[in-house]
């Protein structure tokens, strides 16, 4: 973000801000998609922001079956095949650290959480939306030249039976990564794009631009009412998001046959387990990636009972997985 020029910039805000582009966009590029002609056997990557997510994208994006949203994708994220063929084709290849400054290297070509773009754009309500959900994957699809659809979002969580229901042969990967790490990153993140989006105020539009309000200066919480931690700038009202999300999610999903629950320190600690997930989503070829697991010391004011509950959860989430 800090590296757009301003011209950069002034095309992001054409491309994203107004609604009517992004529809327009979208319009005009289904004129060029091809028959809807796969299985629909995709895989959605989803769970709190934090929880490995972008690693486990990563990894499977690596096996070259999927097609997903790339950085090279930006800022017409609606139109990929139109703006494929008129954007530069010299941009850099170059990797750099991402925003987050969390050591993951990302480049032009990497794969990244732009979905949230198509469900700002159309009402998730409207049956049509679920049609063009279905071409829209097919556009990204015939841009890469694959079969098969990868997605990282973490918005997601909130529509999975969505996804599921116009989806039905797809796989649905729920990450869960132990409470107190992931509570203790959020609040990292949410601390550091807050104080970096009063230094430059194109951070703060670009993430509301493409949906990102997982933490930041445009942070929405996924659970709102009757908490007892409400204010963001704490640890608890992290914990307590991370309890209230999979709680829910466990309730909702555990016995879905086409939704499973991910350990991220699980995927850390056995390459088995890796080998057995690309078994799950149909990968036939075996190949290793280094997944590497990160933990800090935390010694702030943590809510007892909170934790108690949190940690029983992510036991039982621990052995589902």
């Amino acid at each position: 973000m800090n590296n757009y020029s301003w011209l950069q910039k002034r095309l992001h805000k054409v491309a994203l801000s107004p609604h009517f582009l992004r529809v327009a966009a979208f319009d005009l590029e289904s004129t060029l998609t091809s028959s809807l002609r796969n299985k629909g056997d995709h895989v959605f990557v989803s769970g709190l922001a934090r929880s490995g997510t972008t690693i486990l994208l990563n990894a499977i994006f690596e096996s070259d079956l999927f097609a997903s949203l790339s950085y090279s994708d930006m800022p017409f994220i609606l139109a990929p095949n139109l703006w494929s063929k008129i954007s530069f084709t010299n941009r850099s290849t170059d990797t750099v650290e991402r925003a987050h400054g969390d050591g993951i290297q990302v480049s032009i070509k990497s794969p990244e959480a732009f979905e949230e773009v198509f469900w700002m754009t159309f009402d998730e309500g409207d049956d049509v939306t679920r049609d063009k959900f279905k071409i829209y994957i097919q556009l990204i699809n015939q841009n890469k030249n694959k079969n098969r659809y990868l997605s990282k979002n973490n918005q997601n969580v909130k529509r999975l039976k969505l996804i599921s229901n116009i989806f039905p042969q797809s796989k649905i990967l729920i990450l869960v990564r132990d409470p107190l790490q992931t509570s203790y990153s959020l609040l990292s993140q949410h601390r550091k794009f807050i104080d970096a989006s009063k230094e430059d105020s194109f951070i703060s539009n670009s993430m509301k631009w493409i949906g990102h309000t997982e933490f930041g200066p445009n942070y929405i919480p996924l659970h709102q009412n009757n908490l007892i931690y409400g204010n963001p700038l704490y640890f608890n009202h992290w914990l307590e998001q991370w309890y209230l999300t999979y709680h829910t999610l466990l309730n909702n999903f555990k016995d879905r046959n086409n939704i499973y629950f991910i350990c991220y320190e699980k995927l850390c600690l056995s390459k088995n387990y890796w080998n057995d997930l690309l078994s799950k989503l149909s990968v036939n070829k075996k190949y290793n990636f280094k997944f590497i697991e990160s933990r800090k010391d935390i010694n702030l004011e943590i809510d007892t009972s909170l934790r108690k509950k949190a940690s029983s959860l992510y036991l039982k989430l621990f052995d589902l997985s």
